[in-house]
């Protein structure tokens, strides 16, 4: 079954959000991959009508062995298709590592079904036909998601970074510092004077750029120390 082919004026409707990616400067891409020629052609058409950018393909296995580029990025997936079905390469990307938004769109869809995409992180599950509405505000919805992924990827990399600038000594003393220990107590443990420790302490903050503890603590809770 195709989706409706009506496209108003949703340029006007698409917005991008106004939170701004500090890192990610690429276009946004969105992955369309279904068995059905007409789908893809259908859908294509709709979403490059709203200014993005738009890659198809025909099988699971043709999307996985074709280079993702670099930016921002969800995918619209047929559940049930010849091979690799949607659940499972939604099923591939989670084992991976590899978390990408997924809307699912399918023509012989059920609750348990639908229940289980939500479950494994699906951002929408779509019934054949569907509105072109509700398509671009799921892949609306999708990209902010991706967005807010990538950004905190990029922020707990920057946080590893500056981890890994500190000495060894200065992250057994971290360690002290997060858990609220006093100065001596941290002396006593490490078999140094408080005042090496004092140094340690001004060398870490200095390293990971912070002005206060609670600052330092949040930003190693991100590490998930």
């Amino acid at each position: 079954m195709r989706p409706s082919r009506r496209a108003p004026a949703l340029s006007s409707t698409f917005r991008r959000p106004e939170r701004e990616v500090r890192v990610n400067t690429a276009p946004d891409t969105v992955f369309v991959v279904d068995d059905d020629l007409s789908i893809r052609e259908a859908l294509s058409s709709l979403i490059r009508s709203v200014g993005l950018r738009v890659e198809t393909f025909p099988s699971a296995a043709d999307f996985l062995q074709h280079p993702r580029p670099p930016g921002n990025a969800c995918l619209v997936l047929d559940v049930r298709m010849p091979g690799l079905s949607g659940l499972d390469l939604q099923a591939e990307f989670a084992r991976a590592g590899e978390p990408i938004p997924i809307i699912f769109i399918t023509g012989h869809g059920d609750i348990p079904m639908a229940v289980r995409a939500m479950k494994a992180g699906a951002v929408e599950f779509l019934s054949k036909p569907f509105r072109d509405e509700d398509l671009l505000e799921a892949i609306r919805h999708a990209l902010e998601q991706g967005r807010v992924a990538h950004d905190e990827a990029a922020e707990v990399g920057e946080v590893r970074s500056k981890y890994a600038s500190l000495t060894g000594r200065e992250r057994e003393v971290i360690t002290f510092m997060i858990a609220g220990a006093l100065n001596k107590q941290a002396a006593a443990e490490l078999g140094v004077s408080e005042m090496t420790i004092k140094v340690h302490r001004h060398n870490i903050m200095r390293k990971m750029k912070v002005r206060s503890l609670p600052d330092l603590v949040r930003m190693m809770e991100r590490l998930g120390s």
